[in-house]
């Protein structure tokens, strides 16, 4: 029986409007013949009013509705998402449903959509590597999706502010790139934080410790950024 998901799922995808009017123009469709598209393939009934209002940006597709316009637009549904952010947001970058995935990942599916809802990851190195292999994910996503940032952000503030030799290993064991990437990119947090650090203590008028603690937290509070941006993302 069709089914009407336009106010059931008030979670909605970032959504790339142009993307779907580009693809659509392109096959010679109209929003008439994507809305039937959808409908006959999904079971999902629309009115080209609703399509057309996605691409001009009034409204976004729901879960199941982007699933089934890529359907009907003969695309992934990453070709209709805007950058992925969250655990949820890869997924459906991928079409898959979430108990497909936790299957692939050897999860209990409660377990993996708790996890998607925000909740606290309790899975294995194992299913860690597997969730990273069936979602793409660049390493940053995989240690924020699996709760390890904190403990980063905590080992890279202590390398850069005491002595950054001592916190290759701690960080390599969490970040699985080569050692002599990871010195190098320690070593200059290491040096950048305690030049700016000096910088500040140099400045003439004001109270210049003041200003060295507030350019010294302000560089902290970016750490992570500036780390991965050295270190780079993903293993070779």
């Amino acid at each position: 029986m069709p089914v009407n998901t336009h106010d059931g799922d008030a979670r909605r995808p970032p959504f790339n409007a142009d993307a779907a009017r580009r693809l659509r123009e392109a096959l010679g469709m109209t929003h008439a013949h994507v809305a039937y598209g959808i409908w006959a393939a999904f079971g999902i009934r629309l009115e080209p009013a609703t399509v057309a209002s996605w691409e001009l940006g009034e409204n976004s597709p729901t879960e199941a509705e982007l699933t089934a316009l890529a359907g009907a637009l003969w695309c992934a549904p990453a070709d209709l998402l805007g950058t992925p952010g969250t655990l949820r947001e890869f997924r459906l970058a991928l079409g898959l449903a979430p108990a497909d995935l936790a299957l692939r990942i050897g999860m209990d599916p409660g377990v993996y959509e708790r996890l998607e809802a925000g909740g606290r990851w309790t899975g294995s190195d194992r299913q860690a590597a597997a969730l990273a292999a069936a979602l793409r994910l660049p390493l940053p996503a995989l240690i924020r999706f699996t709760g390890q940032e904190e403990r980063l952000v905590e080992l890279l503030v202590s390398a850069a502010t005491t002595r950054w030799q001592g916190y290759v290993r701690p960080v390599g064991k969490l970040v699985p790139l080569p050692k002599e990437r990871l010195q190098d990119a320690l070593q200059a947090l290491h040096e950048e934080y305690h030049a700016t650090m000096t910088a500040s203590l140099s400045w003439t008028g004001g109270d210049a410790s003041d200003e060295a603690g507030k350019a010294g937290r302000d560089f902290l509070d970016g750490i992570l950024a500036e780390f991965w941006r050295r270190a780079g993302g993903s293993a070779p």
